[in-house]
């Protein structure tokens, strides 16, 4: 068994995507294949807080998910509501990712990054990261940040050693 390789869940927030045009969970998807990582589930669940935190809760209380990454529902209009459906759940925020998130993207997209409202947090061990529903939005929060932080051999930290089964070792 590889310890290296988590087991990552990747949830789409949307009233509108299907499976058939969900393009930011399919680059999602390929991306964390790509970094050597198991898709252990992928869903897609409408704009409703609780359908969101039954299905996040479901995998947090699963020992086999290692991390949780949702797309969609962090901006500011109609339902949006991943950020505040999912905070309640959190252990622990992790400030940063999402400070570290605005700061990259306004270099990408200027001062339109202050809608986004991309976060992170620990529950039950199970990391959780909430990006915007963009594919653009997918990719730097993947690329720039969580393809090195959620990699055990990314020094000097990384968030893969917060997982428990990491902690033990």
């Amino acid at each position: 068994m590889d310890l290296s390789r988590l087991n990552i869940c990747v949830l789409t927030v949307s009233d509108t995507r299907t499976t058939a045009d969900d393009s930011s969970g399919d680059y999602l998807v390929k991306a964390l294949q790509a970094a050597g990582h198991q898709l252990h589930d992928r869903a897609i669940e409408k704009d409703d807080k609780y359908a969101l935190r039954a299905r996040v809760s479901q995998w947090i209380a699963d020992p086999a998910v290692h991390a949780i990454i949702t797309t969609g529902g962090t901006g500011f209009t109609g339902r949006d509501s991943t950020p505040e459906s999912l905070a309640p759940l959190f252990d622990k925020t992790i400030e940063g990712f999402g400070e570290l998130f605005r700061a990259i993207s306004y270099d990408e997209i200027g001062s339109s990054t202050i809608q986004s409202r991309a976060l992170g947090g620990l529950a039950n061990g199970t990391l959780i990261f909430v990006l915007p529903g963009s594919s653009g939005a997918c990719r730097t929060g993947w690329e720039k940040i969580l393809v090195n932080q959620l990699d055990v051999t990314f020094k000097p930290c990384n968030f893969a050693e917060l997982i428990p089964r990491f902690l033990e070792v």
